[in-house]
């Protein structure tokens, strides 16, 4: 088959300055080169990167992108101009994947390939105008179901594909919980919706009794741009931590996937604690720390329950409640006293995270890829 992948205008490829769906379909285009298929990405072009070039057998052509912008009506603008230039080089295919706003709708009567609708985040209104698109890719059961809610007349046509883990770039099994620092760690973006003031309030109010020989360490971007909440998200986060005494680290963003699998390796507790209720559609930073075997806590947003049951693969924590920073602080403090329990959930998510190994994801998508281009099996829902 001839797959072209057409990413958004916000972040480029290879990902070098994050973004969760780049990171997914960069790592899944070898995987279908592998099995002898052509691939084209198609993404934001950036000074250091050349407008055509090949990466692991996967040809990447580049086209100007922007900087992501505060105001979501812009936003959708930036993103028409972005599709309109990709239409340029478009190249003809059998599928295309796109996660963009307006290129399902620009395709709508396109020979190019069928479209597949690849729904990285919780649907806003769009799914109505894609009845042209041959799928409609949730990677989670509770996207499937917001997809279909919106746009009922295509149901037929929503298949469940989850996001692939990422390959553990360092040799040999994770080390063991007891082996690992006092570390409890958030990677992410820098955001008011991920739920960081939360994370930074329970920690810094145990700081100097139950949390006294831990650190936090938070992870990821805060600049706009990269989708952060930006310097004055962080500088609120920072006075709220002072009372931690230094306790709390804000490393900054690290797309390096080594250094980042190191840090990983080094933590005992993941926190994820989102507020996100229609922004979540997955949760790859949760599986990832689980891949890496970090015990896993999450905020009780049903796209975590895919893969964390409470108390078996990770944990839940309730972000409703009405002094939520007060009811993660304690399932945290519940947590670190029981190494056993912590190391016991930490192996279970490892093991779970398996079935997330990426080739096993690959099949799934060129599997439904087929059914499309044979046309056979093209109305199946939940793969």
């Amino acid at each position: 088959m001839k797959i072209t992948i057409v990413l958004g205008a916000f972040f480029p490829v290879p990902p070098t300055m994050g973004g969760g769906v780049e990171k997914v379909w960069f790592a899944l285009g070898p995987e279908f080169v592998q099995r002898g298929h052509e691939v084209v990405t198609i993404s934001r072009k950036m000074p250091e990167l050349s407008r055509d070039e090949t990466i692991n057998g996967v040809r990447h052509l580049r086209v100007d992108g922007f900087n992501a912008p505060r105001s979501v009506v812009w936003l959708k603008v930036l993103d028409l101009y972005y599709s309109l230039r990709t239409m340029s080089i478009l190249p003809q295919s059998d599928i295309v994947v796109t996660n963009t706003f307006w290129l399902p709708i620009l395709l709508r009567n396109s020979k190019r390939g069928k479209v597949y609708v690849h729904a990285a985040r919780y649907p806003k209104g769009q799914m109505r105008f894609y009845g042209k698109a041959a799928r409609l890719q949730a990677p989670s059961h509770v996207v499937a179901r917001a997809i279909a809610a919106e746009a009922p007349a295509l149901a037929q046509r929503i298949a469940v594909i989850p996001n692939p883990a990422p390959r553990s770039a360092i040799a040999g099994e994770p080390p063991s919980i007891a082996q690992r620092q006092k570390i409890i760690l958030f990677v992410g973006r820098v955001h008011p919706e991920k739920g960081l003031h939360l994370l930074v309030d329970a920690f810094a109010g145990g700081a100097r009794t139950v949390f006294g020989d831990w650190k936090l360490m938070i992870v990821g971007p805060v600049e706009e741009k990269s989708g952060g909440g930006g310097e004055s998200y962080l500088a609120s986060l920072k006075r709220s931590s002072a009372k931690a005494n230094g306790s709390v680290i804000f490393a900054g963003a690290v797309f390096d996937p080594v250094a980042l699998e190191q840090i990983f390796r080094s933590a005992r507790l993941f926190v994820y604690p989102s507020l996100a209720e229609r922004g979540e559609s997955f949760g790859l930073a949760p599986l990832e720390a689980m891949t890496h075997g970090c015990a896993v806590l999450v905020s009780n947003l049903d796209c975590f329950h895919d893969f964390i049951r409470d108390r078996e693969t990770g944990f839940i924590f309730d972000h409703r409640s009405s002094s939520n920073s007060e009811t993660l602080r304690n399932k945290i403090i519940d947590l670190i006293a029981d190494e056993t329990l912590l190391a016991c959930v930490a192996k279970s998510g490892h093991r779970k995270s398996g079935e997330y190994f990426l080739p096993r994801i690959a099949d799934q998508f060129l599997s439904d890829f087929d059914s499309l281009v044979r046309n056979t099996d093209a109305a199946r829902t939940n793969r």
